[in-house]
């Protein structure tokens, strides 16, 4: 295998990387600016995983509507990745890819645990022209989650919220985490947002209780009993800002009054069809202003708490989402504009993330850095962090970003996805590769190739497949190799598909954008109220 340090790498000389190179790199392949920058070892881990928020959802990524000065103030503080990356375009096996370190396609679970795939897709009436691949439903026992390694390394382990990856068996307890609070085998909230819960984790509280804030507060006095005590890893996976969407009336309030005065709705038409799914193109939903809020509150009653304790000292925050925005179904609550799509499809808009690191002592504090990065990389930059070495019989994909949070740099290497699955959103079956400026996107019903420079063209205007023939072969090539090596699961022809149908279905996609314009218009209407108290908020 080549020596990547002394390796000097060009954008598109992917012949000098191997498919081994590709897999992963160790810590030893990275390129530290020196090793006098190298900070004391950090003790303790809060990371923060909200569901479906997309890159633009924070005033901070430079939306105009939303209001999240916590999560603002933790990016400034820290190194913001401008250009971070889910590990897929939907939740699970995303989840999967931070907890293993690994890609989707050596984990095995490619799409959300409970999508159905095989001939049992056709159950849904798409008329699509391929069954969905296989996938695995749990994270298996043989796989050394990151709370196991914290946990091996004399740290105490912490999960509070969303898990969706496998019930019995396969739960937070299942993998490393000493105490589970709201845990278990769904991921959207049964119960909505506001107590009761019907969660079978989660005691309910008052009536009207906010689930984000109590997931917060769990959060928050697990923290406090920890003072003095040992080392922590915390995961606190908000449901937020997850569908159903829902506020309270004050949060509804402000959002409507400030979606009048800016005018949105006015200025372009909300909603377009996009290939094969409708996607929202202005942020004015004021019922998902609120619930993006409520997540900021929450995201400062914990951040207060590490102040409040002394703990911020000696803690290491990540923030980051499991993919893109509700831009392209769910509820439809936001625009990633000028990022194309959202959540489930192939485009920026379905698997661009914010994704912020703070780390106590770090030289790079308070700085933007471009370097494209995944979820896969979070396992190693936290247990490096630490000072814990990897496992020697759990091979990570990713790599630590120590390197660039002390101002140095890492080798510059492809980034993977393959999601071999139809998403509710209109996402297709796809794989990509992302290196350098361009990411290329093949398709698996047609075998077609999409090439974009995502620097240049950030929304995925411009296929430049034709034009840059040789760059799209050399990408194409790397990617066939990986996807060969990680042993990745197709999907198959459905011999029933009738092209006719399938059209028909997304005419009829297509016409329900008059429907939903309506809708989205009554959530402004100064009248607007929906039934049972404000979805129970109101106790």
């Amino acid at each position: 295998m080549p020596n990547v340090v002394a390796i000097k790498f060009k954008k598109l000389c992917l012949c000098l990387v191997t498919v081994s190179t590709l897999a992963g790199c160790s810590n030893s392949q990275v390129l530290e600016k020196t090793a006098a920058t190298e900070p004391s070892k950090h003790k303790n881990v809060l990371f923060v995983l909200v569901d479906d928020l997309g890159v633009k959802d924070l005033s901070v990524e430079g939306s105009d509507f939303y209001e999240t000065p916590n999560i603002d103030a933790l990016a400034n503080r820290g190194v913001r990745f401008t250009q971070g990356y889910a590990a897929s375009q939907v939740c699970s096996p995303s989840r999967a890819s931070i907890l293993t370190g690994k890609y989707v396609t050596n984990h095995g679970m490619t799409t959300w645990v409970g999508d159905k795939f095989g001939p049992d897709w056709r159950s849904r009436k798409r008329f699509d022209s391929h069954d969905p691949a296989p996938y695995k439903h749990i994270i298996d026992q043989d796989e050394v989650t990151i709370a196991e390694q914290f946990k091996a390394n004399g740290y105490d382990t912490f999960f509070a919220g969303k898990w969706h990856l496998g019930g019995k068996g396969s739960s937070p307890e299942d993998h490393g985490f000493n105490t589970n609070i709201g845990g278990w085998d769904t991921g959207t909230p049964v119960g909505g947002y506001f107590s009761p819960y019907q969660n079978p984790k989660l005691k309910d509280g008052p009536k009207g209780e906010s689930l984000t804030l109590r997931l917060a507060n769990e959060t928050a006095a697990y923290i406090d009993k920890q003072k003095g005590g040992k080392p922590f890893f915390a995961l606190l996976s908000f449901h937020a800002v997850h569908a159903p969407i829902q506020s309270s009336k004050p949060l509804w309030q402000k959002y409507r009054d400030k979606a009048e005065a800016q005018q949105l709705a006015s200025s372009i038409p909300r909603f377009k069809f996009d290939r094969r799914g409708v996607t929202r193109q202005i942020q004015d939903n004021p019922i998902f202003g609120g619930l993006v809020e409520s997540m900021d509150n929450a995201v400062g009653v914990v951040l207060d708490k590490l102040k409040e304790t002394g703990l911020d000292k000696n803690t290491i925050v990540v923030f980051t989402s499991d993919n893109g925005g509700l831009s392209s179904g769910d509820g439809y609550g936001t625009s990633s504009l000028p990022y194309r799509g959202g959540k489930g499809t192939q485009f920026e808009g379905g698997i661009r993330v914010p994704y912020y690191i703070y780390a106590p002592g770090m030289s790079a504090n308070g700085s933007d850095v471009a370097t494209p990065v995944s979820g896969v990389d979070l396992y190693p930059t936290l247990i490096d962090l630490a000072g814990i070495a990897p496992s020697a019989e759990h091979k990570l994909d990713g790599i630590s970003l120590k390197p660039l949070l002390v101002g140095g740099q890492t080798a510059e290497r492809p980034l993977f996805w393959h999601f071999p699955h139809y998403a509710n959103h209109g996402g297709e079956p796809s794989s990509m590769i992302r290196f350098g400026d361009w990411k290329l996107i093949y398709y698996h019903e047609d075998h077609r190739v999409e090439l974009y420079n995502v620097v240049q063209d950030i929304g995925e205007t411009t296929n430049l497949a034709k034009q840059q023939k040789e760059i799209t072969e050399q990408l194409k090539i790397k990617l066939e190799e990986w996807l060969l090596a990680t042993n990745a699961k197709y999907p198959t022809a459905n011999p029933d598909y009738d092209p006719a149908k399938r059209k028909a279905r997304l005419d009829r996609v297509k016409d329900s954008i008059p429907r939903l314009e309506k809708r989205h218009d009554g959530y402004l209407e100064k009248a607007y109220s929906p039934d049972n108290q404000w979805w129970g908020s109101e106790g």
